[in-house]
């Protein structure tokens, strides 16, 4: 059974949720800059300190000092705050992994001791170096639970199984789970959840980085993409008085004007995300080209720069909105691509990511 524990919420303070940090310190010292936080809130920070972005140690012992600091601080595991269990129990696959992965706590510890994995004739002789230089660290990530419990909601990195005892949901489930949104859960409250990114449940909806926040289906899904995806966000779900609403921060620093307002009446909308990337092409255009998702069965504009030939098919070359947005004359947009023909890809203050033409940036 997973470890879940249960809390009792004050709930004239204001608890904030935050997900999938992923070693990026600058953007989590940032949205809580942004949030105002203090000792007074509730804060859930749902796995996932760790990996893809460059600071892993420092945000564990920035977290792990919040947590210090305050009795209202709450963490989970996630899945990529474990690893060191694979080099532990001696996994064949976390060496090709640490290979692929630059940006990891593994790499960030042997560095900090001016060590390489080479360094090391077996997996037994590495476990042994993390056990005896970060036992501190490790030993403070395995004593955080999987899940934690309120009368309103449940925090879980992955996600729950449905099942009418959720409660035994297996850890590999909670933690590695994919598509959460998707599935289905028997327990009778909110569900919030990280470790799948939101733009993913988005192929034929507004392109965004948002949480996914649906009563219905009693599901609040928080990743942003921040590491994973290029125009990724780190996302803070806010609860205050049972209303649920939320902010976010990211990386992108190119700001334009928009001079020259534009009202799309295409109504494309839709993003294609890993692994759907193969199309099938329907009808080219100057700037675009209608395709049929041969994964998801779905029609997309794609940017033409984006199209590249495979051995059967076209391919969207990687994640990319397929979304047209309107804009506002004076309003600004943060620039994600401005290299392509004709048109830019943009991110709207609301956390819409979207094409707009560059003459909307042009004065007459």
């Amino acid at each position: 059974m997973i470890d879940i524990r249960r809390l009792e919420l004050d709930k004239s303070k204001r608890i904030i949720v935050v997900s999938d940090i992923h070693a990026n310190l600058n953007l989590f010292v940032k949205i809580l800059s942004k949030l105002h936080y203090t000792t007074e809130d509730y804060l859930f920070i749902n796995g996932d300190l760790c990996e893809k972005g460059p600071k892993s140690l420092e945000v564990v012992e920035f977290v792990k000092e919040l947590s210090e600091q305050s009795n209202q601080v709450f963490v989970t595991k996630g899945n990529c705050d474990i690893l060191h269990r694979s080099v532990f129990n001696e996994s064949k696959g976390i060496i090709p992994y640490m290979n692929r992965q630059r940006n990891s706590v593994l790499h960030e510890m042997l560095a900090k001791y001016d060590k390489i994995v080479d360094d090391f004739n077996s997996l037994k002789e590495l476990g042994d170096f993390y056990r005896q230089y970060f036992h501190e660290e490790l030993e403070w990530i395995e004593s955080l639970p999987i899940a934690y419990e309120t009368d309103d909601f449940i925090i879980i990195h992955a996600g729950i199984e449905n099942i009418e005892e959720w409660h035994e949901t297996e850890e590999s489930f909670a933690l590695h789970t994919e598509a959460f949104y998707e599935k289905a859960h028997l327990a009778n409250k909110i569900v919030i959840v990280g470790h799948w990114p939101a733009v993913n449940y988005r192929a034929a909806h507004i392109s965004s980085h948002n949480p996914v926040i649906d009563f219905d289906k009693k599901i609040i899904a928080l990743d942003g993409g921040n590491q994973i995806k290029k125009d990724g966000q780190l996302n803070a779900l806010i609860i205050e008085s049972n209303n649920y609403s939320y902010t976010y921060v990211d990386e992108l620093t190119h700001e334009m004007i928009v001079q020259i307002e534009h009202n799309d009446l295409t109504k494309r909308v839709g993003t294609v995300t890993y692994p759907n990337y193969d199309m099938q092409t329907i009808k080219r255009e100057e700037y675009f080209t209608l395709c049929k998702n041969s994964n998801l069965g779905i029609e997309q504009w794609i940017k033409n720069e984006y199209l590249m030939a495979a051995e059967e098919s076209m391919q969207c070359k990687t994640d990319l909105s397929t979304t047209f947005s309107s804009v506002t004359q004076g309003e600004k947009v943060r620039i994600i691509d401005n290299h392509c023909d004709g048109y830019a890809l943009v991110k709207r203050e609301n956390g819409e990511v979207g094409w707009i033409p560059k003459s909307c940036f042009v004065e007459n």
